[in-house]
C-alpha cells in the first residue's frame, strides 16, 4: 500500500470511528456543558493520549493477542464496564446546590452564587478522559481490525507510528471541534440552568453503556 493511500484510508475510517456515539462522546459532552471549554479540551486531550496506548500495543502486535484471548478480553470488558458504571454513579448522584436569597438591599454587595458543580482541575479532566478511552473494551477489536485488515502488518514501523500519531491528532481535532461547538456562549448560558440534569442524563448514559459491556461477559 502506498503511503498516501494508507493516509487517506486511515483518515476516513478513523474519523468515522471517532464520530460514532460512545463513552468518549458522552464524556466530552458532559464535561463541556457542565464546566466549559477549558475542561472539555483537557478531557479531549486525555482521550487522544488514551488512544496512544491502544496504538502502541497494536503496533507491537498485541491487539490481536488481546482480541483473541478470552480471559484478557473479559478482563478489559470488566474493567471498562466497571469504570463506566463508576462514572455513571457520579453523574446520577449529582445534586443542585441551594442558593440563598439575600435581602434586596444586599444584592449589590453579594458575591456571585457558587456553581452547581465544582470545576475540576486540568489534571483531573485529562485523567478522566484518558481512562475513559483506555478502558473502552471495544478498542482492542477496533485496532486489531485497523492494523491487520485496513493496514498491512508488513508496513515499516516508522510508517505505522506516523499513522498512529495521525489518528491521535484526528481524535483530538474531532473532539476539540465538539468542545468548541458546545462551549458557544449562548449554548453555555442555556444549559447552565440544567447543569444538574445534564450530569444525571450523561451519568445514566454512562451507566447504561457500562451495563451493556458487563452483559457481554461470559
Amino acid at each position: 500500500m502506498q503511503f498516501w493511500q494508507g493516509f487517506l484510508l486511515i483518515t476516513s475510517v478513523h474519523l468515522l470511528a471517532a464520530a460514532s456515539p460512545g463513552p468518549d462522546f458522552v464524556m466530552v459532552t458532559q464535561q463541556t456543558l457542565l464546566h466549559g471549554k477549558r475542561t472539555g479540551l483537557w478531557c479531549a486531550l486525555g482521550i487522544a493520549l488514551g488512544l496512544g496506548v491502544h496504538i502502541a500495543y497494536s503496533i507491537l502486535g498485541l491487539a490481536a493477542t488481546i482480541a483473541h484471548s478470552l480471559p484478557l478480553l473479559q478482563a478489559v470488558k470488566l474493567a471498562g464496564g466497571a469504570y463506566l458504571l463508576y462514572l455513571g454513579y457520579q453523574g446520577l448522584r449529582a445534586r443542585a446546590v441551594p442558593v440563598a436569597h439575600p435581602p434586596a438591599e444586599a444584592l449589590e454587595a453579594a458575591p456571585a452564587p457558587a456553581p452547581a458543580t465544582q470545576t475540576p482541575t486540568a489534571w483531573k479532566s485529562l485523567v478522566k478522559g484518558f481512562f475513559c478511552n483506555v478502558l473502552n473494551p471495544k478498542a482492542p477489536l477496533y485496532f486489531v481490525s485497523m492494523f491487520t485488515v485496513v493496514l498491512s502488518p508488513d508496513l515499516p514501523a516508522g510508517q505505522l507510528i506516523f499513522y498512529g500519531l495521525w489518528m491521535m491528532v484526528l481524535q483530538l481535532a474531532w473532539f476539540g471541534t465538539v468542545v468548541l461547538v458546545l462551549s458557544h456562549p449562548q449554548l453555555q448560558t442555556a444549559f447552565k440552568r440544567f447543569s444538574v440534569w445534564i450530569d444525571r442524563v450523561c451519568g445514566a448514559a454512562m451507566a447504561l453503556l457500562g451495563l451493556k459491556v458487563l452483559s457481554t461477559l461470559r
